[in-house]
């Protein structure tokens, strides 16, 4: 019987789980997976609980990996569900609940695949590996890192990964990613002295100097965009003093400003460039600006070859759509599997993710299986 992915889908669903409590999803995989045949541990770390199934031998020649979250964002306000948020609903051929889109019904549909798999035509000195983790949506410090230091300390690897994230943008099928675009913050401190704002002259006001360096940044061109990368975007997305008074001058004011970089930049020169500016606003306006950047994730690129030709023909041949190459969108766990292996993502579309009422069309999730299948088939042909 083969495996069903909307009731396993349903079922991870019905497991409140999140970020970071388990509600029992990885649980519920792990005895899955091991009835058939996988073996199966736990790589927890912190309050995060991860999962590593692999069926096959460790040291076989070709090793294919899935990788993907169960834990999801916080339903917001339930009240303004038409459903129960972890319900796991069915009707007019949806599938509703948390998780429903981002990404349950994709570690279902590439659960249910390997399972499936496995089953039917065991490859020889072959593979499956599924790294799951409960922390993508969260700080993701013990998420996928953990699983790919656990996988190092225990001497497992993956030759080749995919991250079953939602991808496609209109329809099931046109987008697979082969990069992600970096993502750094930079938080600004601008520090003058507080004052009566009638005796502007006895002050030096931290405002004037936030607002030249926050248009600085802003006007900046990065780039002009790179072979498989748009532009590089600066977003400055909070400027704020806690001064309520009309008659006073603040002290200090912070600003922070978002950059989703390509593979033109790295973190530390876009570091390097920040502190740069922030250094000549600071003199100009003789006030102390303090600078400190928190890195989410470097850019990178799996080129063009013959993981993403793999998933490009399953796709094709299942749905009749060839998809696009892209980098683009936010950050995704495959900025840490990349240091480990090639790795490209494909799945869902994902119309409905962190939204109220999130839902799942059934059958994006019954052809999401038959293309991670096709995917694991040619793969091991």
């Amino acid at each position: 019987m083969p495996t069903d992915p909307i009731a396993l889908t349903a079922d991870l669903i019905r497991c409140p789980s999140v970020t970071p409590e388990e509600g029992g999803a990885l649980t519920l995989l792990a005895e899955r997976l091991s009835t058939a045949g996988f073996e199966c541990h736990r790589a927890d770390r912190g309050d995060v609980a991860n999962l590593f199934a692999r069926w096959g031998p460790k040291n076989a020649a070709r090793r294919f990996g899935f990788n993907g979250h169960t834990d999801v964002v916080p339903v917001g306000d339930a009240e303004a569900w038409s459903v129960p948020p972890f319900g796991a609903q069915r009707r007019d051929g949806q599938l509703w609940g948390r998780g429903a889109t981002d990404m349950k019904s994709g570690v279902a549909a590439f659960a249910a695949a390997a399972i499936d798999f496995v089953t039917e035509t065991p490859p020889e000195d072959g593979a499956v590996i599924l790294a799951i983790t409960g922390d993508e949506e969260g700080p993701a410090l013990d998420g996928t890192k953990a699983l790919l230091d656990w996988m190092e300390a225990q001497g497992e690897s993956m030759s080749v990964c995919l991250v079953g994230e939602p991808t496609s943008r209109e329809r099931l099928g046109d987008t697979v990613k082969i990069g992600r675009r970096g993502s750094l913050s930079a938080f600004f401190t601008v520090t003058g002295v507080q004052g009566h704002s009638a005796y502007p002259h006895r002050a030096r006001n931290p405002l004037p100097a936030m607002a030249r360096l926050m248009d600085r940044l802003a006007s900046a061109t990065l780039d002009g965009g790179t072979e498989h990368f748009d532009p590089s975007t600066l977003a400055v997305v909070t400027i704020d003093t806690g001064n309520p008074a009309t008659n006073v001058i603040p002290a200090s004011c912070r600003g922070t400003v978002n950059i989703r970089f390509n593979d033109a930049h790295s973190g530390a020169s876009l570091t390097r460039w920040l502190e740069a500016q922030a250094a000549e606003v600071a003199a100009a306006f003789d006030v102390g600006i303090e600078t400190k950047i928190k890195l989410s994730g470097e850019a990178f690129l799996t080129p063009p070859g013959s993981l993403s030709d793999l998933v490009v023909a399953a796709v094709a041949a299942e749905t009749g759509v060839r998809p696009e190459l892209s980098t683009s969108g936010g950050t995704s766990d495959a900025r840490f599997v990349k240091d480990h292996c090639p790795v490209v993502e494909f799945g869902l579309t994902g119309r409905t993710m962190h939204q109220v009422d999130e839902h799942v069309p059934e059958a994006e999730v019954v052809a999401l299986k038959a293309i991670y299948a096709r995917i694991l088939r040619d793969y091991f042909a």
